[in-house]
């Protein structure tokens, strides 16, 4: 995950995780990913790939702040240090409002696949996706999503799903579904511990609520997340109301990231998604100044990796830190977790929210426990119809 431009962003989203990393980090005000550290990066990153397909990520903050002749530079550096026969592929992660005809052109002619940014019906996204300015973005995003549809640039939705919107789950679905192009939907749970701001999640906090305390719930004037976070039982009515919806009406036409890797771990096949697998450690965070995380969601002092200026990206990626934090997802998991008859299509969800205690009191549960074993048991419910619709 590359932030070309740090932290710095044209919204100023309140639940955002990472508007905050300039301050904790002490990054300049106004941070770029300079030249000669871009042409490092392509390089090592490149060089540490051992298959025929190396695909770059450009996230933020938001990377369009850089500009196209930014992005025409990393297409001539791709080329330039592209190994025979490799195919190089970009995605890029933008909340939409710097997107025009130009950009459109550029994406379509150099073929990247877009992330949009946007959470449902327009009340539900201006509220939490105000500009630095507090104006509303909504109509400038579905500009956006419009843009990109007429110049056939692929891209997918990305809805964050927050308290308030986990509560609307068919009118937040029907609206993503309505925009022209869209064929991709990821929906990412809402969660931050009120201490995001100043330290990491404590994966093994003694003092942790047990799972369905009062101090779970984000309405909770003690509670250990943010008041804009899910609430777990929320969620859990979302995932299975917008899952019903979608294999009654768009199975098949839609592809919605947590719906299709459960669908393929129920039938044996590996993980899409790195919180849904067994292991993580793969999603690496690259700052503009060089500096390399273990993960995009654990950005702090404690994990970060090295610098490329000073060690190869590829030594970092497989260094025994990152190594261990990538195995610790899976060899943290309280007991109850290894009991649970849903453990192979959940492994514990992302690390980053594993907040609670179990009932029987032992930490490192994920604050999402509820929603999901609602949700896979729905998912395993279904199964031998989706079988059979596979199967025809």
């Amino acid at each position: 995950m590359i932030k070309p431009t740090g932290s710095l962003c044209n919204l100023d989203c309140p639940y955002c995780f990472y508007l905050h990393k300039g301050e904790l980090l002490g990054h300049q005000s106004n941070p770029r990913l300079a030249d000669d550290l871009l042409e490092q990066h392509i390089r090592q990153y490149i060089e540490a790939q051992t298959g025929d397909e190396v695909v770059f990520s450009w996230q933020g903050g938001e990377p369009t702040i850089m500009g196209l002749a930014f992005f025409e530079k990393v297409i001539a550096l791709q080329n330039r240090h592209r190994k025979p026969g490799q195919r190089i592929e970009n995605d890029l992660q933008t909340n939409g409002l710097l997107i025009d005809d130009d950009w459109g052109a550029f994406l379509k002619q150099h073929q990247f696949f877009v992330g949009l940014s946007l959470d449902g019906p327009q009340d539900l996204h201006d509220k939490y996706r105000p500009t630095k300015g507090g104006t509303p973005t909504y109509d400038k995003v579905i500009r956006a999503a419009h843009i990109l549809a007429r110049h056939e640039v692929p891209f997918a939705l990305l809805c964050v799903v927050n308290r308030d919107s986990a509560r609307r789950p068919l009118e937040v679905w029907r609206s993503l579904t309505s925009i022209a192009g869209t064929y991709r939907i990821q929906l990412t749970p809402c969660v931050e511990p009120r201490t995001f701001k100043q330290r990491a999640p404590n994966l093994s906090d003694t003092s942790a609520p047990v799972v369905g305390a009062e101090r779970s719930r984000p309405e909770h004037p003690a509670s250990i997340v943010t008041e804009w976070s899910v609430d777990a039982r929320d969620y859990g009515d979302f995932l299975c109301t917008v899952w019903d919806e979608w294999l009654a009406h768009d199975f098949g036409r839609v592809h919605v990231n947590l719906f299709e890797t459960a669908v393929a771990q129920s039938l044996g096949l590996p993980a899409q998604m790195c919180v849904s697998a067994p292991v993580c450690g793969k999603a690496l965070a690259l700052e503009h100044n060089g500096n390399v995380y273990s993960c995009d969601h654990f950005v702090y002092p404690e994990y970060l990796l090295g610098n490329i200026r000073d060690s190869h990206e590829g030594d970092m990626a497989f260094s025994a830190k990152q190594v261990a934090f990538g195995l610790a997802k899976r060899d943290s998991l309280p007991q109850y977790c290894r009991d649970c008859s849903v453990l192979n299509l959940c492994w514990g969800e992302c690390p980053k929210n594993r907040l609670l205690k179990t009932p029987e009191g032992e930490p490192g549960l994920n604050y999402l426990c509820e929603a999901l074993k609602r949700f896979y048991a729905r998912v395993q419910r279904d199964m031998p119809m989706i079988r059979q619709r596979l199967a025809r």
